[in-house]
């Protein structure tokens, strides 16, 4: 089995830009298709459509992969209830 890697990057403010976190997850392994992206959403929305696309693309045997876990999770109860949802997803 091959394992695929699915990332997720965010940047809270219209201001800010995804450019250097596409870049390191690049250099990472992942491929730029595989990048999910929310600009210009806070953490603390957990509505994210980007968020919601790159947990739905994970499959049994790929690897997340976030630079930071902020990006991912608003705290760590939502880290651990991410984590147990990709669990049971899979």
């Amino acid at each position: 089995m091959t394992t695929t890697l699915i990332s997720y990057a965010r940047c809270s403010t219209d201001r800010q830009d995804l450019t250097s976190q596409k870049e390191a997850l690049i250099k990472l392994g992942v491929k730029a298709d595989r990048i999910y992206t929310d600009h210009g959403f806070i953490g603390t929305k957990r509505e994210r459509p980007g968020h919601d696309q790159a947990l739905a693309a994970v499959r049994h045997g790929d690897t997340l992969v976030v630079l930071k876990l902020d990006r991912l999770a608003r705290s760590v109860p939502d880290a651990r209830a991410i984590g147990d949802e990709l669990t049971a997803a899979v």
